[in-house]
This record gives C-alpha cells, sequence and structure tokens, in this order.
C-alpha cells in the first residue's frame, strides 16, 4: 500500500477570535439545540484578540494521524490563492502527502471564523468554498485504493456523488472506512445516507447528531426525550442501521463505543489548561481510528488514546496544534505490503 491512511473531505483557513461579551442560555426544550450563544442585537461586540489557524475535517485528521507516524495523504480541494498555497504548505510541513490536494482556479479557499469563548467552548461560521468543487476522478479513484484506511469527514457541494465513490471502495477485502458525516449529509436523511451505513466500519457522531440519527430511523414512532438522552439506547439504534462500530462523543460526558457485542465507555481527562475546542472531535475521532490499527483492533485502548490526544490539543489554540507526539513501534511503523 501506498498510503496507510487518506482523510477525504475539508480544509480551511481560519481566524480564531476570543470574547467574553456572549451570554450562555439553556435550551433544553429544543432536544436538537440544548445550549445557545447569545448577543445583544445590533450591538458592537468587543473581540479580544484574534489568530489565523488552519481547519477543515480532512486536514484536522490527516494532520492528526500522520502524528502517529503513518504514511497519511489529505485528498481536499483548495482555491488558487493565497489561503489554498498555506493550506497545502502546513500539510506538507506537518508531514501530510498534498499529492491529491485538487486545485481550482477563481475560486476561493475555504474559510472559517472561529468564535471561543472564555470556557473555551468554540462557535463556527464556516464558508465552504473551494471545498464545495471536491471530487473523486480516475486519478483519486488509482490512489485511494493504494490505502487500507479511508477517514471520510464532512462533506458539501455533490457530496452524494464523492461519498458513492468512497464507499465503493469498501468492497475490496480489508479496506476500512471511518466516517464522520457533516451537516449536509443529515440534512439529505436517513434514506440518502443510509446505505453508506452498511459499509462503514466506524462511524462517529457526536450526542445531538446521534439523536439526529435516532429519530430519523424512528420515523413516525418518535421515541421520547428521555429514551434518546440515554446513549446506549442511541448506540444500538445506529448500530442497527449497519456500521461495524459506533462512536458517540458527549462533551463533558465523555465517548461511548458499541460494536454490537460489547458497550464501552472512557471519561474525559481533566486537561491542565483549557484554550480551545475547536477540532476535538476531529482529533479524537482520527486518534481512535489510528488507536484501532496501533493497538489492532483494541476499542478500549483506541478510546483511551482519543481522548488523552484530545485533553493535550484542548490547551492549545488552534484544531491543529498541542498534539501528542508519538511514534509507532518498529513492527507497527507502517501497514503498507
Amino acid at each position: 500500500m501506498l498510503y496507510d491512511f487518506i482523510s477525504v473531505g475539508g480544509a480551511t483557513r481560519d481566524i480564531a477570535f476570543f470574547t467574553d461579551q456572549g451570554i450562555l442560555l439553556d435550551n433544553h426544550r429544543d432536544i436538537l439545540r440544548q445550549k445557545l450563544l447569545a448577543f445583544e442585537y445590533g450591538a458592537k461586540i468587543r473581540v479580544d484578540k484574534f489568530y489565523y489557524t488552519f481547519g477543515g475535517g480532512a486536514a484536522n485528521t490527516a494532520v492528526n494521524i500522520a502524528h502517529f507516524g503513518f504514511k497519511t495523504a489529505c485528498l481536499a480541494a483548495v482555491g488558487d490563492d493565497r489561503h489554498g498555497r498555506l493550506i497545502i504548505d502546513n500539510l506538507k510541513e506537518r508531514g501530510v502527502s498534498a499529492r491529491l490536494i485538487q486545485k481550482f482556479k477563481r475560486t476561493e479557499s475555504g474559510f472559517s471564523f472561529v468564535l471561543i469563548a472564555p470556557s473555551g467552548e468554540r462557535i463556527i461560521f464556516s464558508e465552504r468554498g473551494a471545498n464545495d468543487r471536491l471530487q473523486i476522478g480516475l486519478k483519486q479513484t488509482v490512489l485511494l485504493r493504494q490505502t487500507r484506511n479511508i477517514y471520510l469527514s464532512s462533506l458539501s457541494g455533490a457530496w452524494d456523488k464523492t461519498a458513492r465513490a468512497i464507499f465503493a471502495l469498501a468492497d475490496f477485502p480489508g479496506r476500512r472506512i471511518y466516517w464522520n458525516p457533516g451537516s449536509a449529509q443529515y440534512a439529505a436523511g436517513l434514506e440518502k445516507i443510509g446505505r453508506f451505513l452498511k459499509k462503514t466500519f466506524v462511524l462517529f457522531v457526536n450526542k445531538d447528531e446521534a439523536i439526529e440519527l435516532a429519530l430519523s430511523a424512528a420515523g413516525r414512532a418518535c421515541p421520547s426525550n428521555h429514551f434518546l438522552n440515554n446513549t446506549r439506547n442511541l448506540l444500538v439504534a445506529i448500530k442497527a442501521l449497519g456500521p461495524q462500530i459506533v462512536v458517540i462523543t458527549s462533551g463533558a460526558g465523555g465517548v461511548d463505543a458499541y460494536d454490537g457485542r460489547h458497550f464501552y465507555h472512557q471519561a474525559i481527562l481533566k486537561e491542565k489548561k483549557r484554550v480551545d475546542t475547536t477540532g476535538v472531535g476531529d482529533i479524537f475521532n482520527s486518534s481512535f481510528a489510528a488507536g484501532l490499527e496501533i493497538y489492532q483492533g483494541n476499542i478500549k485502548a483506541a478510546l483511551h488514546l482519543g481522548i488523552k490526544n484530545t485533553a493535550a490539543k484542548i490547551a492549545h489554540l488552534g484544531a491543529q496544534n498541542g498534539l501528542l507526539n508519538f511514534r509507532l513501534p518498529k513492527k507497527r511503523r507502517s501497514l503498507r505490503n
């Protein structure tokens, strides 16, 4: 195999900024939006500091997996602009192959504004830009066939066409697809994404997304809020949709996983300093994926690795900073044949 992992999805240039001017509101009546951050309407909001960083699901996960010593490539789209060049340079500097990056002329690269509250929690305002134009052609398919593991993150634009091309590769023996769907996938509904779930090795969802999936699966027989707030109920309901392993992240509530036989729970580790939660999902998920390879399928060990790396990242600004320095043992140095 040419690569151990190929990460597919978005890549962005980000501006992160801090403010303490927001008010956190409880909104428990809405099962999908239980907390809101509010600002005075019409006000001018003071920003304490701002920083340029890098983000995007494919870029974040590729950088993180490369940190574990795996040979990793990123398949994403950028514009032919300064931000696109910086995104590519950043990947190369962090040990990720940019051979699969697609560059589109007269198109702006994806960009995000990341609002960070004093608690470290964040809200992301994202403009997808060139990410909407990501496509899987013959060149990409040939290279995707030369990896055992594909990590698929949020997609936009003609995402269903891209997803079909990716999941067609799941039919090859031994190939694993790790999937963290995005808002466009959930908006399309279970009818459209259900066929892909059956070919997913590990499905990563947060608690809100898990509830949304469970509601879609239940149809008119709408479960109670009590049922939906029980993580084990959600794991069983989503596992029935087809993935081999389901992982649900619940913020301060930790992480839960289910493989159809055993339930696993991993509490969060108390971080030394809480600065920025941007990218914690990407970092945990890709650390778990790497951990399954490192620990040869040991879900408990992979969960602990993911939580440990997430705690390290939270103490630093930006999705790709503060990651653990980890190198594979010599006998696990590469998955390539």
